[in-house]
């Protein structure tokens, strides 16, 4: 009887209230609006702004939650990217830690910071590094560290077509191209790269990937 007392993973409290809609006799919608509310990830009706869900976490509070195809992608005020079930909330998937991030979120906040890239995968950006994991199942595929005395800056990183372009200043350097990395799903925009394999796991995947930044995840 002792595990049943303890408390959840993380904090975490999940609220599901779908019985809300179907109360009104309509079928719940596969993709509700998101947004933050009262210290939480918040689903909601976009005819009557009533909430299908909602999910908090004890001691903490969201900073920007992100819209994915089936997932709910929040970034904490303690650093921790959680993914729950978009259309119920009846799960929260994923949790996954950005190191040493707490103060830096305090001070500049969240913009920028969680990015959609083409193919169904997520770019996290931080001072340190990028990392970039697949949305369908969390799986981190490559991670881009700022080069020494450099650092990334979310809030100005800008979509240009499937490419991301992240600001990057380096003080030490002359080249204005210093100050400037442009990624997509595969890492670092490069000619003549091979496919990591980011698809789903039945599809067929492609053998080396020369300069991602650093791969982490080899073809499964």
């Amino acid at each position: 009887m002792v595990h049943q007392a303890r408390p959840a993973p993380y904090g975490d409290r999940l609220a599901p209230h779908a019985r809300v809609d179907h109360a009104r006799g309509t079928p719940p919608p596969s993709r509700p609006p998101l947004r933050t509310a009262g210290g939480a990830v918040e689903a909601y009706d976009a005819a009557t702004g009533r909430a299908r869900w909602t999910y908090a976490r004890e001691g903490h509070r969201p900073l920007a939650v992100l819209p994915a195809r089936g997932h709910a992608i929040a970034l904490w005020d303690d650093g921790l990217v959680t993914d729950t079930t978009r259309h119920d909330g009846s799960a929260v998937r994923r949790h996954r830690a950005l190191p040493g991030t707490t103060r830096w979120l305090a001070d500049h906040g969240a913009t920028g910071v969680l990015r959609l890239l083409g193919d169904g995968m997520l770019a996290v950006i931080t001072p340190e590094r990028v990392a970039a994991y697949r949305v369908a199942d969390g799986d981190l595929r490559w991670i881009l560290p700022a080069r020494p005395g450099c650092r990334f800056v979310p809030a100005r990183a800008v979509r240009h077509g499937a490419v991301l372009l992240i600001a990057r200043p380096c003080p030490a350097e002359d080249r204005w191209t210093a100050g400037l990395v442009a990624v997509d799903d595969l890492g670092i925009v490069a000619p003549h790269r091979a496919p990591l394999g980011n698809g789903r796991r039945d599809q067929s995947r492609g053998a080396g990937h020369p300069h991602p930044g650093k791969v982490v995840a080899p073809p499964r």
